[in-house]
């Protein structure tokens, strides 16, 4: 079950990476693997916002898609990621940003999963492992090209 904890400072606010982060849409155009993301609800509520999201992460030959349910906390500055369906048993996600000294901040990460298939395993797993190892960098890329 691979598990992935990552901690990084930015030059960017809490709130801008928040943001970022939360335009889903987007991603497509810089997140490692994502060939497509859409969104097929989305509530607004106190601070909060709920989002079921489909993405289809590709590599070479292989193509996966999976549902997520998003929840975007814009008080706390939180998301919370929760499998709904697709190639995985189980995955959960979450980002926490953190306002520092000189409009930096500190991005924690985490992701946790675990493939359905040990054939999808074998043949992805190092891929996907690539891949959500790269998702804050590429975070902070996107973020000094939107903020800069």
């Amino acid at each position: 079950m691979p598990r992935l904890d990552k901690n990084h400072v930015v030059n960017h606010s809490a709130r801008d990476m928040f943001n970022l982060v939360c335009d889903v849409e987007c991603y497509p155009q810089f997140v490692p693997l994502c060939q497509s993301l859409t969104v097929k609800s989305k509530k607004e509520k106190a601070g909060k916002t709920l989002m079921m999201a489909d993405m289809t992460m590709a590599y070479k030959m292989l193509s996966e898609t999976f549902t997520t349910q998003v929840l975007m906390n814009s008080e706390t500055l939180e998301i919370d990621v929760k499998y709904i369906d697709g190639p995985f048993k189980h995955l959960d996600n979450q980002w926490k940003f953190k306002d520092l000294e000189n409009g930096k901040c500190e991005v924690s990460f985490m992701i946790d999963y675990e493939l359905r298939s040990k054939m999808l395993a074998m043949a992805a797993g190092a891929v996907f492992d690539m891949a959500f190892g790269r998702f804050v960098d590429a975070f902070e890329k996107r973020a000094d090209e939107v903020y800069a």
